[in-house]
């Protein structure tokens, strides 16, 4: 990290949140601006400070981890988000994944672990916790053995898998153009174009096919 990188924590405990702001600030490219209770502060905080990145309490009060992130999204704030949590459970993970996030730490983890997962994020990488590393290899291989098994999916390109995972979250043409920066015509033309491929047919084909496959679509590669 070459410029200092801005950090919001929201966290319900004060021992916690204490711990983690001391643990972060010993690094001298890390610095904390906020500190938040609860998901409504956390929100009003991220707005108004626009740190680079806001560490989430996925238990916290008044709207969750996972709820702020949402919002967060919606609102087109810019910030890389990172789940703090005591739950490793495979789907809370997935949702994580699903919004977006960044970092996915577990608190049982040691703090210079968890600051170790920030320098990560700040950086530019994901970090997730070691705790779920069979998990994901296990999601990996799955993804893997998926992509073999579809007749046609490795004739398509890189922009028609990322369509594809795109449809698999529910979204739009129009949403998916916005976020490729392409025109939504050009979107239907890829849509058209992996149909094909697949040999889909018939009314919303794609769509069935992308939410029946959606957890092997977004483990594939980025």
């Amino acid at each position: 990290m070459n410029a200092e990188c801005r950090i919001v924590i929201a966290e319900e405990h004060p021992v916690v949140r204490s711990g983690l702001r001391q643990a972060i600030e010993a690094d001298p490219g890390m610095r904390v601006v906020g500190e938040s209770e609860n998901g409504e502060s956390a929100l009003r905080q991220i707005m108004e400070l626009r740190p680079n990145i806001a560490v989430l309490d996925l238990d916290m009060p008044h709207l969750n981890g996972f709820e702020v992130t949402r919002e967060l999204v919606t609102r087109g704030i810019d910030v890389t988000v990172v789940i703090l949590t005591i739950h490793s459970e495979e789907d809370l993970f997935q949702t994580a994944m699903d919004l977006g996030v960044k970092g996915y730490l577990v608190k049982d983890q040691a703090l210079p672990e968890i600051v170790r997962g920030l320098r990560a994020v700040a950086a530019g990488k994901h970090y997730v916790s070691s705790s779920l590393t069979e998990y994901l290899i296990t999601r990996r291989r799955e993804a893997e053995a998926f992509e073999s098994s579809v007749s046609g999916f490795a004739q398509l390109t890189e922009t028609e898998r990322h369509v594809l995972k795109l449809v698999s979250q529910d979204r739009s043409s129009k949403d998916i153009a916005s976020e490729l920066g392409i025109h939504h015509r050009t979107v239907e033309n890829h849509r058209n174009s992996i149909c094909r491929k697949l040999n889909l047919t018939g009314p919303n084909a794609l769509l069935r096919f992308a939410l029946a496959h959606r957890s092997q679509l977004l483990s594939g590669p980025k």
